[in-house]
């Protein structure tokens, strides 16, 4: 019973010997695990051998994936209108004309007809110091004068009769010439003890009091000119070339008075310090109501160009640093435009150098940059509606 089992066990395990004795005689063994890679690289070189596959025959892999979907962005091409470039410069008040009075001559003060605050025409008296020896000076000149000049008219009587010398007549002549000079002399003495008014104005201060001795050159008063009122500033070199003089310009002075003036001078030098230039608005003061010295605002009023208006929120950074406004092109792509600021007001920024057609973008614009492909989508009609009233306010 046994020895069947004993047989059939052992001419199984001289089957596997053989099969195994065989495998081992073939060398296969040693390709396990690279035979799929050399039947790869086989075909990878049979492959290089035929031409390329067309691009329509290869698959869609692209479809395996998902595309990225297009930003979209709110553009809007805001009306255009012609704007007057407004320049904002600070400055300060400050008066047309301004003197400070001195005397010629030393002296005591005899007369002080004016007081602070008065004002003057050209030629008022102001200040007369203590002069009785030079108007003694002048009133023997003048009665000198006068007997100088009776002498020549009988000189001149009897020459004409025949009764005079001609010689006689001509040193009658050459006294009252004489005269003449002496009093001019005496009358030219007194003056100099006396200060006048050199233009119509008013006294802003004195120094000085009623009876008080005063040296030669020392100040006794100041006069301003305050009609018109010079309102000063400085522009730069930038904007220069949009100011010329005869402009008007808006004046906002730190009280908040606001007045109006006329450009009526513009320095071709520019300050080494700040590469300014001084700009001077004179502004009509009849009353004297605007003093000098006060912080004034102002605003030139350049030629006029055409722009648009734009909220702050629609200007950005380029990729350079500077300031401008993202826009779509007829391609969808996003393009970058430097903007030329014409004026800041209330209602928002006024723009040049913008395109005609570019449609701006006013939502989004900071998440995209130049060149991106874009899905524009016009604003809606409450922020077309706005844009269109500022630019309507901005213009009133």
């Amino acid at each position: 019973m046994t020895m069947p089992k004993i047989r059939f066990h052992k001419l199984a395990a001289i089957v596997v010997l053989i099969g195994f004795a065989a495998w081992m005689g073939t060398g296969e063994f040693s390709s396990v695990g690279s035979a799929a890679d050399k039947a790869v690289a086989t075909d990878k070189h049979a492959d290089a051998g035929k031409p390329a596959q067309p691009e329509a025959t290869k698959p869609d892999t692209a479809q395996a994936e998902p595309r990225a979907a297009l930003r979209t962005v709110a553009v809007v091409t805001p009306p255009r209108k012609t704007y007057a470039r407004a320049i904002r410069i600070s400055g300060l008040t400050e008066a047309d004309k301004r003197a400070v009075l001195a005397t010629r001559v030393a002296g005591v003060i005899e007369k002080l007809p004016v007081k602070q605050g008065d004002h003057v025409k050209t030629g008022d008296l102001v200040l007369m110091l203590a002069a009785e020896e030079k108007i003694s000076n002048v009133d023997n000149a003048k009665q000198l004068l006068a007997q100088r000049k009776a002498e020549l008219d009988a000189a001149e009587r009897l020459a004409k009769t025949g009764n005079l010398p001609k010689l006689q007549l001509d040193t009658a002549r050459s006294n009252l010439t004489l005269a003449q000079s002496q009093l001019d002399t005496a009358q030219a003495e007194l003056d100099r003890n006396e200060v006048k008014a050199p233009f119509d104005g008013v006294i802003d201060r004195i120094p000085v009091e009623l009876g008080s001795s005063v040296m030669q050159g020392g100040e006794v008063a100041t006069v301003l000119k305050l009609d018109p009122v010079i309102a000063r500033g400085e522009i730069s070199e930038r904007d220069l070339r949009y100011v010329k003089i005869g402009d008007e310009a808006d004046i906002r002075l730190v009280n908040d008075q606001k007045v109006t003036g006329t450009v009526r001078y513009i320095s071709r030098d520019a300050s080494a310090q700040t590469r300014t230039f001084r700009v001077e608005v004179a502004i009509p003061n009849p009353d004297g109501s605007i003093p000098a010295g006060m912080t004034a605002e102002i605003a030139l009023s350049a030629e006029p160009t055409n722009a648009v208006m734009l909220p702050r929120s629609v200007v950005t950074l380029g990729d350079k640093g500077d300031l401008g406004i993202r826009a779509v092109g007829k391609d969808d792509k996003v393009a970058f435009f430097p903007i030329d600021l014409v004026d800041d007001t209330p209602h928002g920024l006024v723009l040049g150098g913008i395109p005609q057609d570019a449609r701006i973008i006013v939502a989004g614009q900071e998440l995209v940059k130049e060149g991106d492909l874009v899905k524009p989508v016009e604003a809606d009609q409450a922020t077309i509606n706005k844009l269109i009233g500022e630019a309507t306010a901005g213009t009133q």
